[in-house]
């Protein structure tokens, strides 16, 4: 008896285990997605042609 209270709390720990790799795993997953998202964001926009994308200010042709 005490044989099948073992083998059922160490099915309950491995299932508790792994709910909670998979709950790290996918939590790193969704910050990492979040980290590209803003270091997408803060990356300076480039033209076609390379150059950067300063703004309306530089295309008055002075």
């Amino acid at each position: 008896m005490a044989d099948e209270n073992d083998k059922r709390a160490r099915q309950a720990r491995g299932s508790r285990d792994d709910r909670l790799k998979s709950a790290l795993r996918e939590n790193l997953k969704r910050r990492k997605l979040q980290a590209r998202e803003r270091a997408a964001m803060d990356e300076p926009s480039q033209n076609e042609d390379g150059s950067l994308n300063e703004g309306a200010a530089d295309k008055s042709g002075s």
